[in-house]
């Protein structure tokens, strides 16, 4: 392959082709060179920046400076692609003496930070920019960081510089596979990774986790947001989670926390295509519309609201709002009765081509699992989406593509490759039906459903369900055990004796 012709452009020009080129990432991508300030000897020196395209992973932006008057060099790697809908936050527990712990890929993007509790270290997001490397590769660099002004501290602080040579002795012991340690990388643009070489099946040392942004967050990526929101920062705490995640809870007055569980959104996307798949069960007879905010640019739009009752499952609230001012669109399906007092369990057994075309609604409080390929998503994983089996299994491949696939270099081993290829391979042939295959849908808030493929569901012998009392794990991640509603029942209580005392009278 031919290498890519250099370009000597501006700043502006650079910025203009990147935005240009979009998704059409080709492989004879121009490497554009720009004039740039070294800041080791105040001399020009020249930054490379090449746009090209992780296959299944992101599109990125590399790009490398070199000063020929210094020797000064430094590269970096940002993201060209979106922000992710929500954060992520990987949390990996290394064993002393696993060198091959060590050795999984890490993608940092330039917006996450890492943390290791047990040395009470913390890499914020500017310290390492976006960068591709290892496990071993972050710890050294961070080690040879803290190592490079030590002879200056000496001589200014001898006592912080001897703390620092301790504890530099504690996190060089961490990047040899001396000593065991948790590995956190919490982003909250979700654009970030560790490898799991036990793909696509669960790796039991690794830990992931999806969650909203806080308005600061969400300020610091470059959304609009709204000040009065920016202002209770003192309300928000961060408690450790199960091994040592990191959970972002907003105080709430008691009572009010486990409507988190209420409002929460079934499914969410920008696109028509979920209001379209549920005309299918009933139009609205009523359409609602009432002034909203962009939740891009904050401009004022229109949301359209409609309220129907799909069948064997429950009513739903669909909201789809559009952006005349920047072609923003957004659509929510939302529950419309109360929170289920009971988790339901769905199995269909997919045999033939019409089980491919069921429609399928799965909330973000659902996990999926196929026992055939060993496959099981944990909830969250997708986030809630509207489609049908076929659709799902699509969502499910291209998911783990886009995660995992990137890892297919030169360096891989072939037996892992071999294992990959021979699952996505498997995982193809469930929509060829060559054989019949087991979906199965859990969620805590029985807000999924699958639709039956008879007018009555009790003829459909391929789809069954069953409802569970939910653990006291999953009712406080939900936020159910803090509910208080003595205020609402004491409310009801005086309204309905109020008629009863004008009788009276």
């Amino acid at each position: 392959m031919a290498a890519p012709k250099e370009q000597i452009m501006d700043v502006r020009s650079v910025v203009e082709a990147v935005a240009a080129a979009g998704d059409n990432v080709e492989m004879d991508t121009p490497l554009y060179v720009v004039e740039s300030l070294c800041m080791r000897c105040g001399e020009n020196g020249t930054t490379r920046f090449l746009l090209t395209l992780i296959p299944h992973f992101r599109r990125i932006l590399l790009s490398a400076f070199d000063c020929p008057h210094c020797g000064e060099r430094n590269n970096e790697v940002e993201f060209a692609g979106e922000i992710q809908p929500r954060g992520c936050c990987y949390s990996l527990r290394a064993s002393s003496g696993d060198q091959k712990m060590l050795d999984r890929t890490v993608v940092k993007s330039e917006s996450a930070t890492i943390k290791i509790p047990e040395l009470d270290f913390e890499i914020p997001p500017e310290a390492q920019r976006g960068s591709l490397s290892t496990i071993e590769g972050i710890l050294v660099r961070a080690a040879d960081g803290l190592e490079a002004l030590q002879d200056e501290r000496k001589k200014v602080d001898p006592q912080v510089a001897e703390a620092i040579d301790q504890f530099l002795i504690k996190l060089r012991a961490c990047a040899s596979g001396d000593s065991s340690f948790t590995f956190i990388l919490d982003d909250p643009a979700g654009n970030s990774f560790i490898e799991n070489p036990f793909a696509p099946s669960p790796d039991p040392s690794l830990t992931i986790t999806f969650y909203e942004r806080t308005p600061e967050q969400q300020a610091a990526l470059g959304y609009l947001v709204d000040p009065s929101q920016l202002g209770g920062q003192s309300d928000e705490v961060s408690s450790e989670g199960i091994n040592n995640v990191p959970h972002r809870v907003l105080k709430e007055p008691h009572g009010s926390v486990g409507a988190r569980a209420g409002r929460q959104a079934i499914a969410q996307g920008n696109s028509a295509e979920m209001a379209e798949a549920l005309f299918r069960y009933s139009a609205p007879e009523e359409v609602m519309v009432f002034p909203s905010t962009c939740g891009a640019c904050t401009a004022r739009c229109d949301c359209r609201m409609f309220v129907t009752n799909i069948p064997y499952f429950q009513e739903v609230i669909v909201m789809a709002s559009s952006c005349d001012a920047c072609g923003y669109r957004n659509s929510e399906l939302k529950p419309g009765g109360p929170i289920s007092d009971k988790g339901k369990k769905i199995t269909l057994h997919v045999e033939n081509i019409k089980d491919l075309s069921r429609d399928v609604i799965k909330s973000d409080s659902a996990g999926v699992e196929i026992p055939e390929l060993e496959l099981e998503l944990t909830s969250g994983t997708l986030g809630g989406i509207v489609t049908t089996v076929e659709g799902l299994i699509t969502k499910i491949s291209e998911s783990l593509e886009r995660v995992h696939g990137f890892t297919f270099g030169d360096s891989l081993e072939e037996e892992r490759k071999n294992k990959w290829l021979d699952f996505r391979a498997r995982l193809d042939k469930l929509l060829s039906l060559k054989q019949p295959w087991t979906l199965i849908i859990d969620d805590a808030l029985a807000n999924s459903f699958v639709a039956p493929a008879t007018d009555d569901i009790k003829d459909d012998k391929q789809l069954t369900s069953e409802e569970y009392v939910r653990t006291w794990e999953q009712n406080e991640e939900l936020g159910l055990n803090d509910m208080d509603t003595t205020s609402a029942d004491a409310a009801y209580s005086s309204v309905d004796a109020a008629p009863s005392k004008s009788a009276g009278d």
